[in-house]
């Protein structure tokens, strides 16, 4: 505490400085762990530790955001020693072939988690800024970065998504610039690699709710083909924690023919919005109610679904607040 400051002086002042970054951290950590679990945990720890760490903190030498940016991505880097990364199945297996194969289960597996919009807070007032922010959540992008290594991915966040120098970087880091260098051209060619752009911006959001809109009314009328128009051809198809994922629209439209087939034509779908992009929480009839059965994230891109990412985890279930059934 600064000498000759009360305890409760200190508090506020503390809290005025800090926590109008705790939105930005919690993005920062989920982007760091691919779970909202656990991003939210470590943010906590992060004010923790930079409340106690108050009284050295020296705004002569950094900025509150970028000292709280340093306790946050040490504190993801060292709960990251020695952990499985979180990625989706499309990013860590080879797709399957017939869409009447057996489920694969995962469960030993620790998946990347959706972040319910819920979270966000108070959005951007630019729409420059707040489409930038939603590329930056796009499922896509944060499946990718599960798959560098957790300083190539801090590294590349803190640099290319963050805005902060190589300097910067590599004292956060405790790294060497040079080091720091090397380990944002390795994460930017594997991001490359995996046919990810970070800067790509997402289609403006009224235009994909139109799609996913129109996409759900189809999914309601268990109108297969009504559905596979508006896939792009190479859409893929991934149902963690299942390891079965499907590339292209055939396979995908076989697949909607054998889910109406087993769970019948009788669903109900609620509107959400997770990691920025639509979804939908899918309701399958069972007797007199509707229970639940997937939360279901859509990519589109030039008016058509690229990517649809199914979760099937009550896990995933409680993060977004889901009723677990329709009357």
């Amino acid at each position: 505490m600064v000498a000759g400051v009360s305890a409760f002086t200190a508090s506020a002042q503390f809290s005025a400085a800090a926590e109008p970054h705790r939105r930005e951290l919690l993005i920062h950590c989920y982007q760091m762990m691919g779970s909202v679990d656990e991003a939210q945990d470590l943010v906590q720890e992060t004010m923790v530790r930079a409340w106690r760490a108050y009284d050295r903190f020296d705004p002569s030498l950094a900025s509150m955001r970028t000292w709280l940016y340093r306790i946050a991505t040490n504190a993801c880097l060292n709960e990251l020693k020695g952990r499985s990364r979180r990625p989706l199945p499309s990013g860590v297996g080879q797709p399957f072939d017939d869409p009447d194969a057996a489920f694969v289960p995962g469960l030993e597996v620790p998946w990347l988690q959706p972040f319910p919009d819920r979270l966000f807070g108070a959005l951007p007032a630019e729409p420059e800024a707040l489409a930038v922010e939603r590329s930056r959540l796009r499922l896509a992008f944060v499946a990718a970065l599960q798959l560098l290594s957790a300083k190539q991915r801090a590294a590349l966040l803190l640099r290319d998504v963050l805005g902060f120098s190589a300097a910067e970087a590599a004292e956060m880091l405790r790294m060497t610039v040079t080091a720091v260098n090397s380990a944002l051209q390795r994460a930017r060619g594997a991001l490359n690699r995996a046919g990810v752009d970070p800067d790509a911006l997402p289609e403006p959001e009224p235009a994909q709710r139109e799609v996913v809109e129109r996409y759900i009314d189809a999914f309601l009328r268990a109108d297969v083909s009504g559905l596979v128009k508006m896939l792009n051809e190479d859409v893929v198809l991934e149902m963690p924690p299942m390891w079965n994922w499907y590339i292209g629209s055939a396979a995908y439209g076989r697949f909607m023919h054998r889910v109406f087939a087993v769970r019948g034509t009788d669903w109900q779908a609620v509107p959400i919005f997770a990691n920025g992009q639509p979804a939908m929480a899918a309701y399958t009839r069972e007797g007199g109610r509707h229970v639940l059965h997937t939360l279901q994230v859509f990519t589109v891109e030039h008016g058509a679904i690229v990517r649809t990412t199914v979760f099937q985890d009550p896990t995933v279930f409680t993060l977004f607040q889901l009723s677990p059934s329709l009357e």
